[in-house]
């Protein structure tokens, strides 16, 4: 199987629907010019049980592997043009985190355009609704200011 394969991306959207994650972050970085970096992110998790499961995301072609120490599996792809090609290859087979794709895909065509403080305050802005469409305990309200 390869990314190209139909059956390979209906899997691992379902795979990313069940057991993945799509999220961006604005993490507070003064070295950046508006003193946030953006950080999007594409991840899997599986139990290190799962022996199978590297062989499996080195098919995709991209991204890192890793495991971490309470016994997970973390595969992330987390560079523009891969989570724009990932994306955009998985889209049709989505189901529960089809919004979430979406947006993610016009977050990082936004931050490609930004010329100025002004588009800033508009990709923070989309950033935080990316933040109403996943799961968490822990939300807390924020305002992020460049």
């Amino acid at each position: 199987m390869s990314l190209n394969s139909q059956i390979f991306l209906a899997y691992i959207a379902g795979f990313l629907d069940g057991d993945g994650s799509i999220y961006v972050r604005a993490k507070p970085n003064t070295s950046y010019r508006y003193g946030y970096q953006i950080a999007p992110y594409v991840v899997f998790f599986q139990s290190t049980s799962e022996a199978k499961f590297p062989d499996l995301m080195k098919q995709i072609g991209f991204g890192k592997m890793r495991v971490r120490n309470d016994g997970m599996y973390e595969y992330t792809i987390g560079k523009h043009e891969e989570l724009v090609k990932f994306l955009t290859d998985i889209m049709p087979f989505l189901f529960l985190k089809r919004e979430q794709a979406k947006l993610m895909l016009e977050i990082l065509e936004d931050k490609k355009q930004v010329q100025s403080s002004k588009d800033f305050v508009l990709l923070l802005e989309k950033i935080e609704q990316f933040r109403t469409l996943n799961y968490s305990k822990k939300r807390v309200k924020r305002t992020l200011t460049p």
